[in-house]
């Protein structure tokens, strides 16, 4: 078993439906969809994970702790934090793949995805040789390695990028279609903000399985300046 934080909106925002029929998959309900059945194959890869921001990679559990601590310290840290927003999200790419991303660096978004990172690393066991090898350090820039040594994942901190990742790796020959497409897909939701509303505990029961929502909670803190609410 493997669980993750990610951030998703809603089992029922709008988005995550239009998302979710756009990968095929909805992560909450399981439920399937053909809408966009000639893109499954640069679909395949991100249906697999459910429509998501990456916050805390998929970890399996540390020895001396429970699914239940980790439950109760999500339900915890979720009802401490407060929402916030993304000023402006667009369809861009991070190399070959296409995603939603913030159309500029959005600070609070950092140290929000950098909070999460640091509280639940305590509910992670270390990774094995395998999974480090997979990560082939030996391509990764020396921030990145120290990340994935010291948080298991490289693209923490001052590496991260938040990305909802919408396709797989797409050809040249193919990018400019599919920008046009996923602009035209999610033309309701692009070039305004996004609300950082809540967190998924999203689970992977046995590996290569596909990624599902444990349970979601809302970010319910009062609103402050600080998005951490200390």
């Amino acid at each position: 078993m493997r669980y993750a934080l990610y951030f998703s909106p809603s089992a029922t925002d709008p988005l995550t439906e239009t998302a979710s029929r756009w990968l095929g998959r909805h992560a909450f309900s399981e439920e399937v969809f053909d809408d966009y059945v000639s893109f499954a194959d640069v679909t395949e890869d991100p249906r697999r994970y459910g429509f998501h921001a990456t916050l805390k990679a998929p970890f399996e559990l540390a020895a001396d702790k429970s699914e239940e601590q980790l439950v109760e310290a999500f339900s915890a840290f979720a009802s401490s934090r407060t929402a916030f927003d993304i000023p402006d999200v667009v369809v861009g790419s991070l190399g070959p793949f296409f995603a939603l991303v913030p159309a500029a660096l959005h600070q609070p978004l950092q140290d929000f995805a950098a909070d999460v990172v640091q509280h639940f690393e305590p509910f992670r066991a270390p990774l094995s040789e395998r999974d480090i090898a997979r990560r082939k350090p030996e391509t990764l820039s020396e921030s990145q390695r120290a990340n994935l040594h010291r948080f298991g994942y490289p693209y923490v901190m001052d590496d991260f990028r938040f990305h909802m990742t919408l396709t797989g790796p797409v050809s040249d020959g193919r990018s400019d279609e599919m920008a046009d497409i996923l602009t035209k897909t999610f033309a309701g939701f692009i070039h305004r903000p996004l609300t950082i509303s809540g967190l998924g505990l999203f689970v992977e029961k046995e590996r290569g399985e596909a990624f599902t929502v444990h349970s979601w909670q809302p970010l319910a803190a009062p609103n402050t300046k600080d998005v951490r609410n200390g």
